[in-house]
């Protein structure tokens, strides 16, 4: 068994419950949790000594639409000790709020802010919970696989109200028909498809 195994085993051991499986891939481990002890999960990884995961380095979601608890919340953290990274992940849906984990690791603050606002997964016990990257007005969360690739709403500057307004998006232009002739190729190259280009004679 390799060392991430054992300290996944270790881990689940430890918390019963809270840890619910792990899987080590691409030498990487993932532990599995339950989204209601993540902060029990996060606090073990920071503070037991085979572990000593002291920074948190991103936090981010994976949204699967058709499943019931659509995304899974993936939080990334490294052990300066160890030199060694873990990844765990927890599952939530749309309505089902997963605990801050701010106090144990306050750098989380602006993930979750992120997370909410790019996926609509809400956070609880969030000392600031609003919108961070869009405005605070903004419809949707654009991270999610069922937001339109054009948004709902464009925003311009209008010179006459001195202030941001924002009107229905409106594709501007028709389709235009592109030249996908490669310049890497050079012009003697014949690419499939494309009746543009001059055969070899």
């Amino acid at each position: 068994m390799s060392d991430l195994a054992e300290l996944g085993e270790a881990i689940g051991a430890a918390l019963p419950g809270a840890a619910t499986g792990f899987d080590v891939a691409f030498g990487e481990l993932t532990v599995r949790a339950n989204a209601s002890r993540i902060v029990d999960v996060m606090s073990f990884l920071r503070d037991d000594p085979r572990c000593r995961f002291a920074c948190i380095i991103d936090i981010t979601a994976i949204d699967w639409p058709s499943r019931e608890k659509r995304f899974d919340v993936v939080y990334h953290l490294l052990s300066p000790r160890k030199n060694q990274r873990i990844r765990v992940k927890v599952e939530t849906d749309e309505a089902t709020p997963v605990p801050s984990v701010i106090d144990v690791f306050p750098g989380a603050n602006w993930f979750e802010r992120e997370l909410y606002d790019m996926y609509g997964v809400l956070i609880s016990g969030h000392p600031d919970m609003r919108r961070i990257l869009t405005d605070y007005g903004f419809d949707g969360h654009p991270l999610r696989k069922d937001f339109p690739l054009t948004g709902f709403v464009e925003v311009r500057w209008d010179d006459e109200l001195k202030r941001v307004v924002y009107d229905p998006v409106r594709l501007a232009q028709e389709f235009r028909n592109f030249d996908f002739l490669s310049p890497w190729e050079g012009t003697e190259y014949v690419l499939p498809g494309d009746e543009k280009a001059t055969p070899k004679s």
